[in-house]
C-alpha cells in the first residue's frame, strides 16, 4: 500500500512539471486606452451621465459575450485602460437622446472617439400629410 502511494506521488509529480506539462502561454497582447466625448450633436456641448457600453466583435463581425460598461462625467468624457487591439462595437445610452451604436478598430496605443448624441425624432404616421415627400400622381397598378 505504501509502494502504490509513493508511485501515485511520483506520477502525479512528473506530469506537474513543467516538461511534461503543455502549457499554452500566449504572447502578451497590445492593450490601448480609449478616451470617449459624449456631446450633443446640435451644439457640442458634453452630456453626462451617459452609458457608454463596449462589447468585443469577433472575426464574423458578431457581438461576443460580455462587455463593460462606462459612464460619462460633468464634462462628457470617460476612459479606459487595458482594452485589447481588434474591433469594439459601442454603444451610448442617456436619457432624452436616440440611442448610438458603432463598431470602431482598436488598433494604436491611445484612441479618442468622440460620440454625438441626437435627441428624438417624432414618430411616422401614415394618417398625417407629409408635404416634404414626394407623391406620385396615380398608385402604380398590378399586372
Amino acid at each position: 500500500m505504501k509502494r502504490l502511494l509513493i508511485k501515485i506521488a511520483v506520477l502525479l509529480g512528473l506530469l506537474a512539471s513543467p516538461t511534461f506539462a503543455k502549457k499554452r502561454i500566449k504572447p502578451e497582447e497590445p492593450t490601448a486606452t480609449l478616451k470617449f466625448l459624449v456631446v450633443k450633436d446640435e451644439n457640442g456641448k458634453p452630456v453626462r451621465n451617459a452609458a457608454v457600453v463596449l462589447h468585443p466583435v469577433n472575426d464574423k463581425d458578431k457581438q461576443e459575450r460580455g462587455g463593460l460598461e462606462l459612464k460619462s462625467d460633468a464634462e462628457g468624457k470617460c476612459s479606459i485602460d487595458g482594452i485589447p487591439y481588434g474591433k469594439l462595437r459601442v454603444q451610448v445610452l442617456a436619457s432624452g437622446y436616440q440611442t448610438y451604436g458603432g463598431d470602431y478598430e482598436v488598433g494604436q496605443d491611445t484612441v479618442e472617439i468622440t460620440l454625438k448624441l441626437k435627441r428624438p425624432n417624432g414618430q411616422y404616421s401614415i394618417y398625417v400629410d407629409h408635404p416634404e415627400e414626394k407623391k406620385d400622381e396615380a398608385p402604380p397598378t398590378p399586372k
